[in-house]
């Protein structure tokens, strides 16, 4: 099950940049939350945070609190561990081009030892149902390599890695943004089914996207978060001029 996300006071830069300031939010467990705002505005980088892939930058740091249910993630865990509870499913699809679609899906728990082959044909299996692929896939997961299917077919699968290590939350970057509409529709669909498993943060452009799929928006600007409620409050009543500015299309 998923978990709710608590951010305290977190603050994030690259060298002297200062890129989220005093970013302070709660997404509810499953619930989908969607982030919005211009390029550039810190949406990518709050993701990060939220896994710990921040800090891979070696000019990278940040400061505050994030709690994942009862944990610190900066505090109470390593970035492996934390990495183990949070999925991310990013912009372009990145299957592993030279795996079959099985062994893209097993790929995480090999990493973690698992060696079962009956256990790993299981976690397989119902990754691949829980991404709405295996019907699409099950007569060639061992004959086909994750990058020989379509597009959209390859970010499913990215959902299915993801899910596999049975994560409590998912981070989605702009996950339908390289896909076509039918493509981008099925992606949508599986948001609202994984919601009863997981908590799920998704960064998107597309603001109808976000009102379909989202039960609370946050907006971002230049790295702070100028708004955070419910999705049908933000697109229709706004408590920030700056938040209404943005969504009926006067800048970004």
């Amino acid at each position: 099950m998923g978990v709710g996300i608590r951010v305290t006071n977190l603050n994030a830069w690259y060298g002297d940049n200062h890129t989220l300031q005093d970013i302070n939010l709660h997404m509810p467990a499953n619930n989908a939350t969607a982030l919005i705002g211009p390029s550039g505005c810190g949406k990518s980088t709050f993701v990060r945070c939220l896994n710990r892939m921040h800090e891979t930058n070696p000019i990278a740091r940040a400061t505050g609190s994030v709690m994942m249910g009862d944990l610190d993630i900066y505090k109470d865990a390593s970035p492996v561990e934390v990495r183990r509870r949070v999925g991310m499913v990013f912009q372009r699809p990145n299957p592993f081009p030279t795996m079959s679609i099985y062994d893209n899906v097993a790929s995480g728990l090999r990493l973690n030892g698992f060696r079962n082959r009956r256990v790993l044909d299981e976690v397989v299996e119902r990754s691949l149902r829980s991404a709405a692929l295996w019907d699409e896939v099950k007569d060639d997961l061992k004959r086909k390599s994750g990058a020989s299917i379509s597009g959209g077919q390859q970010q499913r699968l990215c959902i299915a890695r993801a899910l596999a290590v049975d994560p409590e939350v998912l981070l989605m970057d702009e996950p339908a943004s390289a896909l076509d509409p039918v493509s981008t529709s099925k992606i949508e669909d599986l948001i609202f089914q994984l919601k009863s498993q997981y908590t799920i943060v998704i960064v998107t452009h597309n603001m109808q996207q976000a009102a379909r799929v989202a039960e609370n928006t946050g907006f971002f600007l230049n790295g702070k978060m100028i708004e955070f409620a419910a999705t049908h409050k933000i697109f229709t009543n706004p408590t920030d001029k700056r938040t209404e500015d943005y969504i009926t299309g006067r800048f970004g």
